[in-house]
């Protein structure tokens, strides 16, 4: 069977479409992130893959569980534009395939509004004042506007690592101090 993202690009490509057409991006990017959610639960999966289940159902079923995920979504998913996207992939059996349709999506979004989401795992908390900085150096350097993701991994002793797409900038003291017993054993 073909790559479940492959499956999904036409179907992320044809809402992308009509969400930026809308200017309903940020609703949708929710929606779908709440739909991912969904139908990743195991117990979820396994009822929209029960044979006797009706398309009406599944999208029923799953449009009032993202809607218990964010409230925020109802809206999106009772419309018209919501309610269509989820017949058709429930049509097709394509309803397994929403976590990479969320993915897609929000790749189109974020090249649309030349963003990009950057993953910052640290030693410590950061203070504003370094997440300011980060943010004004990276936006610089990315020519993008940026979103810091935080994490804290106590293992890296000091520094940080930081992520956006195939770029990883390795600032950690554990990194460094690797490197240096590496070079001494040589």
């Amino acid at each position: 069977m073909a790559e479940k993202r492959t499956l999904a690009r036409p179907y992320a490509n044809a809402i992308f479409q009509v969400a930026l057409e809308r200017k309903t991006l940020a609703e949708w990017s929710q929606a779908l992130s709440a739909l991912a959610s969904a139908v990743s639960d195991d117990d979820v999966a396994d009822i929209l893959e029960r044979p006797g289940l009706a398309d009406e159902q599944a999208v029923a079923l799953l449009t009032d569980l993202a809607g218990a995920i964010a409230p925020d979504v109802a809206d999106t998913l009772a419309g018209s534009d919501g309610r269509n996207f989820l017949l058709l992939l429930a049509e097709y059996s394509r309803l397994n395939v929403l976590p990479e349709i969320s993915v897609l999506f929000n790749e189109h979004k974020d090249l649309e509004e030349n963003s990009v989401d950057v993953d910052v795992t640290s030693a410590t908390e950061l203070d504003e004042s370094v997440r300011t900085a980060m943010t004004t150096a990276l936006e610089q350097r990315l020519n993008r506007k940026v979103r810091l993701n935080l994490a804290v991994d106590a293992a890296l002793i000091g520094g940080a690592i930081l992520r956006a797409g195939d770029l990883v900038i390795d600032g950690s003291l554990k990194s460094r101090l690797g490197k240096l017993a590496t070079s001494l054993i040589r």
